[in-house]
């Protein structure tokens, strides 16, 4: 089990607490990125789907394959910042490094078979399925958000996390996490998410926005999903892989929008208030 270790948001410079996420290797061994201490946390103000993965070599069978770079939302101010990784290469007590095979090759005689890890972690498509962001917006200025202590907990288990590798992988992960807050009858939309458009959840009293793409989600969208509980007369809730936008945020807090920003890990962070009381009560 990896330990927790601080780290320190460079732009309100408040320490957080991270833990470096466990993978299964192919050989059942447990694996995490190692995680480079000594260099400080990059603010992740462009985000691409080939650059969102990192290798991690197995040290017990030195499997190398390719898993989430880690990543952490500030709980302060909301900025997501990219943890730095050591390379492969310098990883200490990996075993020796297996040369890649290549794709729709043989196995190796008496090597095993079985799926390649490496090739489930990818994104699914192709060179097009991998999308620049345009410039991110400009970060959030606001006054630093404090969580808010919980003022009706609701006895629940620990919500157990699914890794995104895709877009389908972030809308199934946003339903889980509605589910586990008691939202019942969660229904997704048939067919593939397109990876450039948003996509509704609906669910009785619940209308949510899952927003898969690169860019932090603007205002128009905040407005947009608030439209819609309203015409629903439901809660509103929205959840984001690149974060929000500065006025996206501002009237997310005026309307009593909940906000949740998800890493590649698949823990969903709340980022204002109302996202803080909806955990705390549930549906």
């Amino acid at each position: 089990m990896a330990e927790a270790v601080p780290v320190r948001c460079p732009a309100c410079l408040r320490e957080n607490g991270y833990t470096a996420p466990v993978f299964p290797c192919a050989c059942g061994s447990p694996v995490h990125p190692p995680l480079d201490l000594a260099a400080p946390p990059v603010p992740l103000t462009h985000r691409t789907w080939s650059d969102s993965w990192v290798a991690v070599r197995c040290t017990s069978c030195g499997r190398e394959s390719e898993w989430p770079h880690p990543e952490l939302g500030c709980g302060s101010c909301g900025t997501v910042v990219r943890l730095p990784v050591h390379p492969v290469e310098g990883v200490p007590g990996a075993g020796p490094a297996r040369p890649a095979r290549p794709a729709g090759s043989a196995p190796e005689p008496g090597a095993d078979a079985g799926p390649d890890p490496a090739a489930a972690a990818r994104p699914e498509g192709g060179p097009d399925a991998r999308r620049d962001a345009p410039p991110d917006a400009r970060r959030d200025a606001r006054p630093a958000h404090i969580p808010l202590p919980p003022t009706a907990p609701v006895p629940r288990p620990a919500f157990r996390p699914v890794t995104i590798r895709t877009a389908r992988d972030a809308v199934a992960t946003a339903a889980l996490y509605l589910r586990w807050l008691g939202f019942q009858d969660v229904r997704q939309p048939d067919g593939r998410p397109i990876p450039s458009a948003a996509v509704d959840l609906r669910a009785p009293g619940l209308v949510a926005q899952v927003d898969p793409t690169t860019a932090p989600a603007g205002l128009r969208a905040v407005e947009c999903v608030w439209l819609n509980g309203l015409t629903a007369s439901a809660t509103s809730v929205y959840f984001s892989l690149a974060g929000y936008t500065e006025d996206a945020r501002t009237r997310a807090d005026d309307l009593g929008i909940p906000l949740f920003v998800m890493d590649l890990t698949g823990m969903p962070q709340p980022v204002n208030d109302p996202a803080d009381e909806l955990i705390g009560s549930g549906a």
